[in-house]
């Protein structure tokens, strides 16, 4: 059993970090190009929904990362005695659209640090808060929510939930490509989403994973598409790991408050469900 000093976890708190970026013309097309048809309408000039999560990427030296393939844990983050890292959920508020062109900055800081025993180890949580701000001023707010927990231990997996009675439905293909251009777009080297050997035969997978935030990506396009604009709030909770290889569905409904959405593996397991209001 791993130990973990919660106290010393915590003492990480409030650690901040700045960074800048440029809402590039080429980042925008790589981003609709990797999307295609399930991007949500945005105005002229804007930049689509989610690519914020494409901007100001993390780029440590090689010589400072860890085995994962991650930025050595110590520094921004806590060093979290964990070695599986994976997106749990968050929120986000959207304030202003970001624009083609625009210098943003974005400041990052260090929120609660939790820990609980779950069935199948120690699991501990991190939040950290994101502020993105542009020309214009602050455009985004955003809690990010990540889950650490042993290698080669996995919760059971769900059973397949009720059918969504939706109102849209898509059917997208989960390939080792669309995990190459996200993770490029994102200057992620995160093995869990190329590393075959690495996912199967450390982490304990069943094959490569699904970014988070490509799943959170297109719930967010859905419920803007079916809100009939961008949401003020979305809320996303990741249920399950989606492994890559197989088709995968984004299901929604409107609801009197806004929008609820989920993704769904080929076996009709839910892996992330979110919530859009205005």
């Amino acid at each position: 059993m791993t130990e973990i000093d919660v106290a010393a976890l915590a003492a990480w708190t409030g650690r901040s970090m700045e960074a800048e970026d440029v809402v590039t013309p080429r980042l925008v097309e790589e981003f609709r190009a990797t999307f295609e048809d399930r991007l949500a309408p945005v105005p002229d000039g804007a930049a689509p929904l989610a690519l914020h999560w494409c901007l100001a990427p993390d780029a440590p030296k090689l010589s400072r990362i860890g085995p994962d393939g991650h930025a050595a844990k110590g520094e921004f983050l806590p060093p979290v005695p964990l070695p599986r890292r994976m997106w749990a959920g968050g929120e986000v508020e959207f304030i202003d659209h970001l624009r083609v062109g625009d210098r943003i900055s974005r400041r990052s800081t260090v929120g609660d640090v939790g820990f609980k025993q779950g069935r199948t180890g120690p699991l501990c949580f991190v939040a950290v808060h994101h502020e993105v701000s542009g020309p214009r001023g602050v455009a985004i707010r955003e809690r990010h929510d990540m889950v650490y927990r042993e290698a080669g231990t996995s919760a059971a997996e769900p059973p397949p939930g009720p059918p969504m009675a939706g109102d849209l439905d898509w059917t997208v293909e989960g390939s080792p490509v669309l995990l190459f251009r996200y993770s490029a777009m994102t200057f992620n080297g995160h093995r869990i989403h190329y590393d075959l050997p690495y996912v199967t035969e450390v982490e304990g997978y069943a094959g490569l994973i699904v970014h988070g935030p490509v799943q959170a990506t297109l719930l967010m396009q859905m419920s803007a598409v079916l809100g009939g604009a961008p949401p003020r709030r979305f809320r996303y909770r990741a249920v399950s790991p989606l492994i890559a290889g197989r088709s995968f569905r984004v299901r929604g409904r409107r609801t009197e408050a806004g929008v609820l959405c989920r993704v769904e593996n080929a076996d009709g397991i839910v892996t992330m469900e979110a919530e859009a209001s205005r």
